[in-house]
C-alpha cells in the first residue's frame, strides 16, 4: 500500500487543533466559581491579554522588516517572495498558539481553583486540560504550516529543490523570532513582577506569597501566563519545526540522487504525525487521586506516548517507507538501524527529564542540601545551589553526547537529524506536562486572594509543587532538543555550503573547504577559532542582557510596591485597595523596551559574522554559541528550579516554615534564582537555533 505522509500529516494536525478545541470546550464548561473569583481572573485575563497585544505590535514591526528583506533579497540567495511568505506565516502561527495558550490558561486557572473545593483529581483534569490544550495548538499549527509550504513549495514532494527546502525553512525562522522575543519579554515581565512581589510582601511586610494586599500580586500571576505558557509554547513551537526541517533538509542534501529520497524527506514528517496520535492517547492515562500520585500520573502518560511512537516508528522505518541506500553505496539503509537512531533521541529526552527532575525536586538530595544549607543564611544558600547547578550540568550532556554518537553511528548525521526529531515527536504531550504547571500556580494565588478554605490551597499547592519539578522537567527536555535541533541544523549549514561551491561562480578558498559534499571546519585556522571564541561569549552577553533587564524591572516595581504600602491607608490593614494596574503597567514597560536589543542581536550578530568575516568564521560562531549555551542554559535552569523548589520544601514545614529566618535565607535564594530558570536559562535555547536558522537561510549571501 503506497502512503502519502504529507496528507496523513496534515490530517495528524487538524485532529490535534480539534482535540485542542475539544479540550477547551470541556474546560469552559465548568465552574468559573463565585464572583470575587471571576473578578480576580477577569484582572489576570486583562493584563496577559494587554501585556501580549503590546508585545506583537513592537515584535510586528520587525518581522515586517525581515519579511521585506527576503522578499527583495534575491532568488540567487534562495531566498524571495516564497521565503519570506513563509517566513511571516511562521511567525503567525507561533505567535497564534502562544496567545490561544495564554487564553485558555486564564481561564482554566479559576477552573482549577472550583475544581480544588472538590477534590485534587479534579482540579489536575482542569490544569492538565489547559497544559494539554497548550500542546496541541502547538504541534497541530506548527505541522499544518510545515505540511501546507512543503506542499505548495515542493509541488507535493514531486520537486524537491534546495530553494524549495529553503524556502520552507523560513516558516521555522519566523517561529524563532517570535519565540525569542515571547521567551525574553515574558521572562523579563514575569520575573519583575514576581521578584518585586516577592522582596516586599515576603521579606519586608512579612506577608504570605499571593496576598491580595500584595499590589504586585496580578502581576506576578499575569507574568506566569505570558512567560511560562506563551513563552515555551513558542520556544518549543520554534524548536519542534526546526528539527523537523533540518531533518527534512538533510534528507534532500545526503539522498538527492537516490531514487527513494522522497521517503528520507518524508520520514520526519511521518514520525511527527505519529507522535501527535501517541501524545493524543497519552492524555487520557494522567489521572491521579491524591498528592502521592501526581508525579506517577503525569510521567505515566509521557511514557504511554513515548511507547506508542517508539512501536510506530518500528513500523515506519519497516513498512511503508522505502529506504533509501546508505551514501556512497548500493545497500539500503536498514531500517532497524534508522528505528534506533530515531528513539536514541526519544530516550535521551525522558532520561534528561528524569536528572532533571532529581536535581530541582524536593524529594531528593539536593534540594534538600540546598534547605538545610540555608540554615545558616542566604549566602551558604546562593553558594550551594550555583554549586547544583554547576554540577547538574554533566549527566545530561553526557547523555546528550550518548544519543548523538547512537544516532551518527547507526544513521549518519541523518540519524541525528531524526534524533532531534524523536525527542520532540511527542511534545504534544511533554508540552501539557509543563504547561500545567502555572495553571496550578495561579489558582493557588486565587484561592489565597479570594479567602477559600485552607484545604482548597492545599490542593493547589500540591499541583504547584508538582508543577514546578515539571517545569524543570520541561525546561531540560526544551534544552535537550534545542541541542539536537541546533546540531541538525549546523550540519544543514555545512552540507549546503557544499552545495553552494559546485555553483559555478562559487569563492574558489570555499571549495577548498568542501570534503565529500559538506564543509569542514578545521579548528587550527584563525577564522574558525575566532568565531569559536565569539560564540562562545554570546551567550553569556546575552545573558547578563536579559538578567539586567529583570533586575533593573524588579527595580522599579519594589519601588512601586513600597511606595503603595506606605502612601495607600489601611492596605497592610486589608481596609485599602492596591493599585494593581499600576504594577501590571510597569511590567508590561520594563519587558518591551528591554527585550529588544537582545532580539535583534540574535539576527544581526550572525549576518554581520558572515557578511564581513565569511561563513568559516560563521561555523565556528555557530558552533562555539551552540557549546556554551547548552551548558549555560542547564546550569541556569537547574540552578533556578533547585532553589524555588528549596523554598517550598522549607514552606512546607521544614526548618521552622515560613516567615523564619531560614525560609526567608531560602526567598533570596529562590529570587535569585528566578531569571536563571524563567528569562535567562530559557532564552538560550532558542538564541542557538534562531542564530544557526539564520546561517542556514542567509548562506547565499555570504559567499
Amino acid at each position: 500500500m503506497d502512503f502519502n505522509f504529507l496528507y496523513i500529516s496534515v490530517g495528524a494536525s487538524v485532529l490535534a487543533l480539534a482535540f485542542a478545541v475539544f479540550t477547551l470546550t470541556r474546560i469552559m464548561r465548568r465552574d468559573p466559581g463565585d464572583a470575587k473569583m471571576q473578578e480576580i481572573a477577569r484582572q489576570v485575563q486583562i493584563g496577559a491579554k494587554a501585556f501580549l497585544h503590546a508585545e506583537y505590535k513592537w515584535v510586528a514591526v520587525f518581522i515586517l522588516l525581515v519579511t521585506l528583506v527576503m522578499a527583495f533579497g534575491g532568488a540567487a540567495a534562495d531566498l524571495g517572495p516564497k521565503a519570506a511568505i513563509a517566513f511571516a506565516c511562521g511567525a503567525i502561527a507561533s505567535a497564534s498558539a502562544g496567545y490561544f495558550g495564554m487564553y485558555t490558561s486564564t481561564r482554566a486557572a479559576v477552573r482549577c481553583t472550583q475544581a480544588a473545593k472538590t477534590s485534587l483529581g479534579e482540579a489536575l483534569q482542569v490544569a492538565f486540560g489547559s497544559g494539554t490544550v497548550m500542546g496541541m495548538t502547538v504541534v497541530g499549527l506548527a505541522m499544518l504550516g510545515l505540511c501546507i509550504f512543503t506542499f505548495l513549495y515542493t509541488d507535493n514532494l514531486t520537486k524537491i529543490s534546495d530553494a524549495a527546502l529553503n524556502s520552507v525553512l523560513g516558516f521555522s525562522f519566523g517561529a524563532s523570532s517570535i519565540a525569542l522575543f515571547a521567551r525574553v519579554g515574558g521572562g523579563i515581565y514575569t520575573k519583575a513582577a514576581d521578584i518585586g512581589g516577592d522582596l516586599v510582601g515576603k521579606l519586608e511586610a512579612g506577608i504570605p506569597e499571593d496576598d491580595p494586599r500584595n499590589p504586585a500580586v496580578i502581576a506576578d500571576n499575569v507574568g506566569d501566563n505570558v512567560g511560562d505558557v506563551a513563552g515555551m509554547g513558542a520556544d518549543l513551537f520554534e524548536s519542534y519545526t526546526g528539527s523537523i526541517v533540518a531533518a527534512m533538509s538533510l534528507g534532500f542534501f545526503i539522498f538527492r540522487n537516490d531514487p527513494h529520497m522522497v521517503s528520507m524527506v518524508s520520514l520526519p514528517l511521518a514520525v511527527s504525525a505519529v507522535g501527535i496520535l501517541a501524545s493524543i492517547l497519552g492524555v487520557y492515562f494522567v489521572k491521579a487521586k491524591d498528592e502521592s500520585q501526581l508525579q506517577s500520573a503525569l510521567f505515566r502518560g509521557l511514557i504511554v506516548a513515548s511507547i506508542i511512537t517508539a512501536g510506530a516508528t518500528a513500523w515506519l522505518c519497516n513498512g511503508p517507507l522505502p529506504l533509501a541506500n546508505v551514501p556512497g553505496t548500493t545497500t539500503p539503509m536498514n531500517g532497524w538501524d534508522l528505528f534506533i537512531a530515531i528513539n536514541a533521541g526519544l530516550v535521551a529526552g525522558v532520561i534528561i527529564g528524569k536528572l532533571t527532575d532529581y536535581y530541582t525536586s524536593a524529594s531528593y538530595k539536593p534540594v534538600k542540601n540546598i534547605a538545610f544549607q540555608s540554615q545558616t543564611g542566604p549566602a551558604t544558600n546562593i553558594i550551594h545551589g550555583l554549586a547544583t547547578g554547576m554540577e547538574s550540568v554533566a549527566l545530561p550532556v553526557i547523555f546528550i553526547c550518548a544519543a548523538i554518537w547512537t544516532s551518527f553511528h547507526f544513521a549518519g548525521i541523518y540519524g541525528v537529524a531524526m534524533s532531534a526529531v524523536g525527542m520532540l515527536s511527542t511534545l504534544g504531550i511533554s508540552l501539557a506536562v509543563d504547561a500545567y504547571g502555572p495553571v496550578a500556580d495561579n489558582a493557588g494565588g486565587m484561592a489565597e486572594m479570594a479567602h477559600l478554605p485552607k484545604e482548597v490551597r492545599q490542593r493547589t499547592d500540591s499541583l504547584d509543587a508538582c508543577g514546578n519539578t515539571t517545569a524543570a522537567i520541561g525546561k531540560g527536555f526544551a534544552i535537550g532538543s534545542a541541542a539536537l535541533t541546533a546540531l541538525a541544523l549546523f550540519s544543514a549549514y555545512c552540507t549546503k555550503a557544499g552545495e553552494l561551491s559546485a555553483r559555478p561562480d562559487a569563492d574558489p578558498a570555499l571549495k577548498k573547504l568542501i570534503v565529500d559534499g559538506t564543509m569542514i571546519l578545521n579548528i587550527n585556522t584563525p577564522m574558525v577559532t575566532i568565531g569559536l571564541l565569539i560564540g562562545g561569549f554570546l551567550p553569556f552577553l546575552f545573558s547578563a542582557m536579559t538578567m539586567r533587564a529583570v533586575g533593573n524591572a524588579a527595580n522599579k516595581m519594589v519601588e512601586e510596591v513600597r511606595r503603595q504600602f506606605r502612601e495607600i491607608k489601611g492596605l497592610m490593614e486589608g481596609t485599602g485597595v492596591p493599585d494593581t494596574q499600576r504594577c501590571v503597567a510597569i511590567a508590561t514597560e520594563g519587558a518591551l523596551k528591554q527585550m529588544v536589543v537582545p532580539g535583534v542581536m540574535a539576527v544581526a550578530v550572525p549576518i554581520l559574522i558572515g557578511k564581513f568575516m565569511g561563513v568559516e568564521a560563521l561555523g565556528g560562531m555557530l558552533a562555539g554559541a551552540l557549546v556554551s549555551s547548552v551548558m549555560l542554559a542547564i546550569f541556569m535552569a537547574n540552578a533556578g528550579g533547585a532553589w524555588d523548589n528549596a523554598k517550598k520544601f522549607i514552606e512546607a514545614g521544614e526548618y521552622g516554615g515560613k516567615g523564619g529566618a531560614v525560609h526567608k535565607a531560602a526567598v533570596v535564594g529562590d529570587t535569585v534564582g528566578d531569571p536563571f530558570k524563567d528569562t535567562s536559562g530559557p532564552s538560550l535555547n532558542i538564541l542557538i537555533k534562531l542564530m544557526t536558522v539564520v546561517g542556514v537561510i542567509f548562506l547565499p549571501w555570504f559567499l
